[in-house]
């Protein structure tokens, strides 16, 4: 008789994984068997003109990386060596290092506390100020947090009055609106990403969007090592290697093709939390700032220690130990080493947030029975009062 294989407890909860279906199986079959697996083809063609439907814009060029697409906007923009562009302190590193490529200067821009985006106000003061002083910036690259579209509005119009161009990043916001607009449709580019713990996914991938058709021809040209249109290898300048596959693009299709029930999902999780944790001293959810729908792609809070009696850190802890996946918030872009010496415009609330905020499991696949799992262990790290974790995030 064999012994018994050891209980290893409930099944692992994580952050986000990807949702993938029969029929995105059975559409990444279907173009292998087709025989398009190169960059090009029919599957490439219709993924663009989804992503372009689905973010309002008129045209799309798909490429391996929201990074990718980040970089390519910033480059037929014109961001060079010398520039600045302001971009969000609170946020994944590709805004800034898609600024750094170009040998161009990112100037972090402080979150606001009501939407944890980058705040407004700062970015249309700066806006006035440099233009007083004749350093306006280049670009102003805004992100839209864990799936809450920036405030917009006075960003474009300060922009727009500077003559200062506007990229909106998209990449964790893909269905939501702002205003009734959809996430992408701001900026005279916007990017999208499709990695694998995005709301859809191509296992790796990214969108550049624009109603400028010249600019996304141009785009897709950059992205496929610049190479003139002759019948041998002729390159006049110097290109990317950043197309997306025509066979990652079939994944890319079917999944846009559930877009709407997995925001429905991400939603209902995101009520959930709030409605469940709302009696917890000292947690509060990440605040809706009433601009639009966001589609919460992460359900993030802050646990404020003084009030809860425990940190971020302990709760986080909490979850691991029982075999939930729970991560800080972006740590900003003023604390991490590389951008240290970076000029930035405030930074308290962003840093306030990564102290005190983490993000819980928020997938589109994330079961009824592992979402109150969940509930109850964020409970159990609370109202017991579990210490302070000794290990700090670095």
């Amino acid at each position: 008789m064999t012994a018994p294989e050891p209980d290893d407890g409930p099944p692992e909860i994580l952050l986000s994984p990807p949702h993938v279906t029969d029929d995105d199986r059975a559409a990444v079959l279907a173009a292998l068997d087709s025989g398009w697996l190169a960059p090009a083809g029919p599957a490439l063609t219709e993924f663009e003109a989804a992503g372009a439907r689905h973010t309002g814009r008129a045209h799309a060029a798909a490429l391996s990386s929201g990074t990718a697409a980040l970089h390519l906007a910033l480059h037929l923009a014109g961001v060079g060596p010398g520039d600045r562009v302001l971009v969000s302190d609170l946020t994944f590193a590709a805004s800034a290092n898609a600024v750094a490529y170009l040998g161009a200067t990112p100037v972090l821009v402080d979150a606001e506390a009501r939407s944890w985006n980058l705040d407004p106000d700062l970015v249309c003061t700066e806006l006035h100020d440099a233009a007083a002083r004749g350093e306006l910036p280049r670009a102003v690259v805004a992100v839209d947090l864990y799936g809450q579209v920036a405030d917009l509005d006075p960003i474009a119009a300060a922009c727009a009055e500077h003559d200062v161009i506007l990229i909106e990043d998209a990449a964790e916001a893909l269905g939501a609106t702002y205003h009734g607009r959809p996430a992408g449709s701001f900026g005279l580019m916007s990017v999208l990403s499709f990695n694998g713990n995005k709301v859809i996914t191509t296992s790796g991938g990214g969108m550049l969007v624009a109603d400028d058709p010249d600019l996304v021809e141009r785009a897709r040209y950059l992205a496929t090592q610049a190479r003139q249109p002759v019948l041998h290898y002729e390159h006049t300048e110097v290109g990317f290697n950043y197309r997306l596959s025509n066979l990652l693009a079939a994944l890319g299709t079917s999944q846009l093709g559930q877009l709407d029930e997995r925001v429905a999902r991400r939603r209902a999780i995101n009520a959930t939390y709030r409605e469940a944790l709302a009696d917890l001293p000292g947690v509060d959810l990440m605040p809706d700032a009433g601009t639009g729908e966001p589609i919460w792609w992460l359900s993030a809070l802050t646990v404020d220690h003084a009030v809860a009696g425990t940190d971020r850190d302990a709760v986080i802890a909490h979850l691991a130990a029982n075999r939930v996946e729970a991560r800080p918030v972006w740590k900003p872009m003023h604390l991490q080493p590389l951008y240290a010496d970076a000029p930035r415009l405030g930074g308290a609330v962003a840093a306030r947030l990564f102290e005190q905020g983490l993000c819980l499991p928020s997938g589109s696949a994330l079961t009824d029975a592992d979402l109150d799992r969940v509930v109850t262990l964020v409970h159990e790290a609370v109202t017991a009062g579990v210490p302070r974790a000794a290990v700090t995030t670095p």
